[in-house]
């Protein structure tokens, strides 16, 4: 992927239009901060650990800041049941504003849960605090995806301020459980499916290039998560008494897991296949300064560092069930549970992958162990079409907001509902946008948001609205 070349205005908004746009983004941005504020100090962790009143707060927050815009005929909070139809899923917010006189319509996307916090201590300040330090508001949540969710009320409130009555068609879907593998967005969206019909989807969960630069998220990899059970014995049993003959739990988890990754660090699972991408420069200092790779560590795998994270397929164990080292004793681990979380390259199917990781642990197992799978979650990857109008007219607004075009990237994370999207409204144009930049730290200690980047995002989006609006019929828009 390479910068496009700018195309030129497809539509033509009201140029009195525009600058009252501006100007309104510029007038309600402190209020916009205080709201996102105020979103990020609900602790609305979706994971079934945590208390799912603070979820249901946060809906019923997110809510009324849609119904304060004056602008849609419907906004309220549904919930769907999860795909086994156990339960319900988590609450979501769901507004709508008809189209009129052949408009098109737009679903704008996100999502209000955020990933847990972690350790307190590993934050510089609260992370439900919401705290600004120079240009970033630190807090979780503070960019993914409350963010997100903000950028569609800021935008929706700055359009209907300086456009006054429009024609444009919208639809909103803020996602209660994002963080907890969108259990019920499948249901949600066959339940809703006639409220959220849309002519182009804005998915506001996505990154930038840096802090001057936009970007569209063209391609991401795919997700397979699940548990490994490893057992050798039918109990604990004295390491000096047993050991050296007998085989533990955890020496079989050491060499299983082992066989995943070739000596450069890179997947050596057959089965698993790369997608053909061309990827912008982006040097090792740059990985570096971004990810925070301690000095002395080298980085892993073959190809251009951006392919290795675009489009090549990657395996992380991200958990281990085993004794702590506090309480470590002269004992052989009779079982280690193993969570694993790869991720898929553009193009194979996620359920393919893993089946071809299963059977290369299987065929891995050391000292006739049987493995155990269980809790297993596939999401599928997704590449972008990017020739559709929509796109052209996202890219004409980015480049109105931030002075510059936006690049196309890949994304190494995964939004595996965006193939249900496409699969319930096949028709409709996905744009993946966002507003975070590469020292945003989603999902880790200290996570924050450049207020400039969210500010030009904020705009982006409703100079996008402008010109939708302008652009007349749906049915002349290369369909809508």
């Amino acid at each position: 992927m390479t910068e496009p070349t700018p195309t030129g205005p497809a539509s033509a908004p009201n140029p009195e239009v525009v600058d009252a746009i501006r100007d309104a983004v510029d007038a309600g941005f402190p209020s916009t901060i205080a709201d996102l504020a105020n979103l990020v100090r609900i602790p609305s962790v979706s994971w079934p650990a945590f208390d799912p009143a603070h979820v249901a707060r946060s809906a019923d927050a997110v809510a009324a800041l849609l119904r304060e815009t004056g602008v849609f005929d419907l906004v309220e909070v549904r919930r769907a049941l999860v795909d086994d139809g156990s339960e319900l899923g988590q609450p979501a917010v769901v507004a709508s504003r008809p189209a009129r006189n052949g408009r098109p319509t737009v679903l704008l996307y996100a999502h209000h849960d955020v990933q847990p916090p972690g350790k307190d201590e590993d934050w510089e300040t609260s992370p439900f605090e919401p705290t600004q330090r120079g240009d970033r508001l630190y807090g979780r949540g503070a960019a993914d995806d409350k963010a997100g969710v903000m950028a569609h009320v800021g935008a929706v409130r700055a359009f209907a301020e300086a456009a006054g009555d429009f024609d444009l068609g919208l639809a909103v879907f803020i996602e209660g459980e994002e963080e907890w593998a969108s259990r019920s967005f499948a249901n949600f969206l066959r339940e809703n499916r006639d409220l959220l019909a849309a002519d182009a989807i804005i998915v506001a969960d996505s990154g930038n290039w840096d802090v001057d630069t936009p970007a569209i998220t063209v391609a991401l990899r795919g997700a397979v998560a699940f548990n490994v059970r490893i057992r050798t014995l039918e109990h604990a049993s004295h390491s000096g008494m047993f050991g050296g003959a007998v085989p533990d739990a955890m020496l079989a988890a050491v060499r299983v897991l082992d066989t995943m990754w070739n000596a450069d660090g890179s997947v050596a699972i057959a089965g698993l296949t790369s997608a053909d991408l061309e990827p912008p420069a982006y040097d090792e200092a740059q990985l570096r300064a971004e990810a925070g790779l301690v000095e002395g560590v080298t980085p892993i795998g073959s190809g251009s560092i951006l392919s290795r994270i675009w489009a090549q397929p990657s395996v992380t164990v991200t958990g281990i069930d085993a004794p702590d080292v506090a309480n470590a004793s002269n004992t052989l681990v009779p079982e280690v549970r193993v969570r694993i979380s790869a991720r898929i390259a553009p193009g194979q199917d996620a359920g393919d992958a893993y089946d071809a990781i299963r059977a290369h642990l299987e065929a891995a197992a050391p000292f006739g162990v049987k493995l155990g799978f269980e809790d297993v979650d596939k999401g599928q990857a997704f590449l972008v079409d990017t020739g559709g109008w929509a796109v052209e007219e996202t890219r004409s607004a980015m480049t109105d907001a931030w002075g510059r075009a936006p690049i196309d990237i890949g994304v190494g994370g995964s939004i595996p509902f965006i193939a249900e999207l496409v699969e319930e409204f096949p028709e409709a144009q996905i744009l993946v946008t966002g507003v975070e930049d590469p020292d945003s730290r989603a999902h880790s200690p200290n996570e924050s948001l450049h207020l400039g980047v969210f500010k030009r995002a904020l705009l982006s989006e409703a100079l996008l609205f402008a010109r939708l609006d302008a652009r007349g019929s749906s049915e002349s828009a290369e369909p809508a």
